[in-house]
Protein backbone atom coordinates (compact mmCIF):
# COMPACT_ATOMS: atom_id res chain seq x y z
CA UNK A 1 0.00 0.00 0.00
CA UNK A 2 1.23 3.22 -1.44
CA UNK A 3 1.22 6.09 1.31
CA UNK A 4 -0.47 9.42 0.62
CA UNK A 5 1.36 12.62 0.79
CA UNK A 6 0.49 15.12 3.42
CA UNK A 7 -0.17 18.27 1.14
CA UNK A 8 -2.53 16.22 -1.09
CA UNK A 9 -4.66 15.38 2.19
CA UNK A 10 -4.11 19.43 3.13
CA UNK A 11 -5.32 20.29 -0.81
CA UNK A 12 -8.15 18.21 -0.78
CA UNK A 13 -9.10 19.56 2.57
CA UNK A 14 -8.96 22.93 1.73
CA UNK A 15 -10.87 22.22 -1.73
CA UNK A 16 -13.61 21.00 0.06
CA UNK A 17 -13.94 23.50 2.65
CA UNK A 18 -14.13 26.38 -0.24
CA UNK A 19 -16.92 24.00 -2.48
CA UNK A 20 -18.45 23.75 1.09
CA UNK A 21 -18.33 27.24 2.06
CA UNK A 22 -18.99 28.46 -1.53
CA UNK A 23 -22.28 26.05 -1.73
CA UNK A 24 -23.65 27.33 1.98
CA UNK A 25 -22.46 31.32 0.44
CA UNK A 26 -24.50 30.52 -2.59
CA UNK A 27 -27.64 29.09 -0.53
CA UNK A 28 -27.68 31.68 1.98
CA UNK A 29 -27.46 34.46 -0.99
CA UNK A 30 -30.47 32.68 -2.77
CA UNK A 31 -32.56 32.44 0.29
CA UNK A 32 -32.32 36.34 1.40
CA UNK A 33 -32.86 36.72 -2.10
CA UNK A 34 -36.37 35.07 -2.24
CA UNK A 35 -37.28 36.57 1.19
CA UNK A 36 -36.32 39.90 0.01
CA UNK A 37 -38.57 39.40 -3.28
CA UNK A 38 -41.54 37.89 -1.55
CA UNK A 39 -41.43 41.05 1.21
CA UNK A 40 -41.28 43.11 -1.66
CA UNK A 41 -44.18 41.63 -3.76
CA UNK A 42 -46.76 41.47 -0.35
CA UNK A 43 -45.80 45.18 1.15
CA UNK A 44 -45.18 46.92 -2.58
CA UNK A 45 -48.36 46.43 -3.55
CA UNK A 46 -51.46 46.06 -1.65
CA UNK A 47 -54.08 43.37 -3.39
CA UNK A 48 -56.99 45.81 -4.92
CA UNK A 49 -60.61 44.08 -5.12
CA UNK A 50 -62.17 43.01 -8.18
CA UNK A 51 -64.70 44.97 -9.72
CA UNK A 52 -68.00 43.47 -8.40
CA UNK A 53 -66.81 43.03 -4.79
CA UNK A 54 -65.24 46.71 -5.03
CA UNK A 55 -68.25 48.45 -5.78
CA UNK A 56 -71.08 45.99 -6.10
CA UNK A 57 -73.88 49.35 -6.96
CA UNK A 58 -71.72 49.33 -10.45
CA UNK A 59 -70.50 45.74 -11.31
CA UNK A 60 -72.62 42.94 -11.46
CA UNK A 61 -72.11 39.44 -12.28
CA UNK A 62 -74.66 38.12 -14.64
CA UNK A 63 -73.76 34.86 -15.61
CA UNK A 64 -71.23 32.80 -14.64
CA UNK A 65 -69.90 29.64 -15.78
CA UNK A 66 -66.50 27.37 -15.11
CA UNK A 67 -65.68 28.89 -18.45
CA UNK A 68 -66.84 32.90 -18.49
CA UNK A 69 -67.85 35.28 -16.48
CA UNK A 70 -70.06 37.82 -17.59
CA UNK A 71 -70.09 41.12 -15.49
CA UNK A 72 -72.46 44.25 -16.82
CA UNK A 73 -71.25 47.61 -15.54
CA UNK A 74 -73.38 50.56 -15.29
CA UNK A 75 -72.15 54.51 -14.52
CA UNK A 76 -74.66 56.81 -13.89
CA UNK A 77 -74.30 60.08 -15.21
CA UNK A 78 -71.11 61.62 -14.10
CA UNK A 79 -70.31 59.41 -11.73
CA UNK A 80 -66.79 58.35 -10.14
CA UNK A 81 -66.12 54.49 -8.96
CA UNK A 82 -63.72 53.34 -6.69
CA UNK A 83 -60.00 51.77 -7.53
CA UNK A 84 -60.89 48.22 -9.08
CA UNK A 85 -59.54 45.34 -11.19
CA UNK A 86 -60.41 42.89 -13.38
CA UNK A 87 -59.12 39.32 -13.68
CA UNK A 88 -56.21 38.45 -16.38
CA UNK A 89 -56.15 38.54 -18.98
CA UNK A 90 -58.58 40.52 -19.61
CA UNK A 91 -62.38 40.56 -21.07
CA UNK A 92 -64.35 41.66 -24.25
CA UNK A 93 -66.69 44.35 -24.02
CA UNK A 94 -69.46 45.20 -25.56
CA UNK A 95 -71.12 48.65 -24.97
CA UNK A 96 -74.61 48.50 -24.82
CA UNK A 97 -74.76 52.01 -24.82
CA UNK A 98 -73.06 55.32 -25.58
CA UNK A 99 -69.40 55.49 -23.59
CA UNK A 100 -67.35 58.10 -23.11
CA UNK A 101 -65.25 57.37 -19.59
CA UNK A 102 -61.77 58.38 -17.62
CA UNK A 103 -59.75 55.88 -16.73
CA UNK A 104 -57.02 56.26 -13.46
CA UNK A 105 -54.41 54.07 -12.54
CA UNK A 106 -52.85 53.97 -9.41
CA UNK A 107 -49.85 55.83 -10.84
CA UNK A 108 -51.87 58.65 -11.83
CA UNK A 109 -51.87 57.91 -15.44
CA UNK A 110 -54.77 58.34 -17.13
CA UNK A 111 -56.67 57.52 -20.20
CA UNK A 112 -60.16 58.03 -22.29
CA UNK A 113 -62.50 55.26 -23.54
CA UNK A 114 -64.96 56.45 -26.00
CA UNK A 115 -67.70 53.80 -27.46
CA UNK A 116 -70.95 54.08 -29.49
CA UNK A 117 -74.00 51.63 -28.42
CA UNK A 118 -73.08 47.67 -30.08
CA UNK A 119 -69.19 48.43 -30.24
CA UNK A 120 -67.17 45.65 -29.40
CA UNK A 121 -63.70 45.41 -28.07
CA UNK A 122 -60.67 43.99 -26.05
CA UNK A 123 -59.61 45.39 -22.54
CA UNK A 124 -56.19 44.07 -21.74
CA UNK A 125 -55.89 43.24 -17.55
CA UNK A 126 -52.93 42.71 -16.11
CA UNK A 127 -54.20 43.04 -12.41
CA UNK A 128 -51.04 43.67 -9.51
CA UNK A 129 -48.26 43.95 -12.44
CA UNK A 130 -47.88 47.26 -12.01
CA UNK A 131 -49.78 50.61 -11.34
CA UNK A 132 -50.73 51.40 -14.94
CA UNK A 133 -54.73 51.92 -15.71
CA UNK A 134 -54.30 47.97 -16.81
CA UNK A 135 -53.56 46.77 -13.82
CA UNK A 136 -55.93 48.76 -11.82
CA UNK A 137 -58.16 51.74 -12.07
CA UNK A 138 -61.26 54.08 -11.23
CA UNK A 139 -63.43 55.06 -13.61
CA UNK A 140 -65.02 58.48 -14.04
CA UNK A 141 -68.58 58.71 -16.25
CA UNK A 142 -67.70 61.92 -18.31
CA UNK A 143 -70.78 61.81 -19.95
CA UNK A 144 -74.53 63.50 -19.44
CA UNK A 145 -76.13 60.40 -19.73
CA UNK A 146 -75.53 56.93 -17.84
CA UNK A 147 -73.07 53.90 -19.75
CA UNK A 148 -73.94 50.42 -19.89
CA UNK A 149 -71.53 47.76 -20.60
CA UNK A 150 -71.07 43.43 -20.51
CA UNK A 151 -67.65 42.54 -20.21
CA UNK A 152 -67.28 38.86 -21.06
CA UNK A 153 -64.21 37.32 -18.87
CA UNK A 154 -62.73 34.72 -20.11
CA UNK A 155 -61.29 31.52 -17.12
CA UNK A 156 -58.33 30.88 -18.83
CA UNK A 157 -57.88 28.22 -16.66
CA UNK A 158 -60.79 26.08 -16.86
CA UNK A 159 -60.24 26.19 -21.12
CA UNK A 160 -56.67 24.11 -20.60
Amino acid sequence: MTAVPDHFCDNARMAFRTVGLLTLGFCAGMATHVALARAQSTTSRAAIADGPIAAPDKYRVAFENEFVRVVRVTYPPHSSGVMHSHPAPGALIVALTEQHARVKGQDKSTREISAKAGEVRWAVATPGKDLSTFSAHAEDNLSDRAFEILRIEPKVGACR
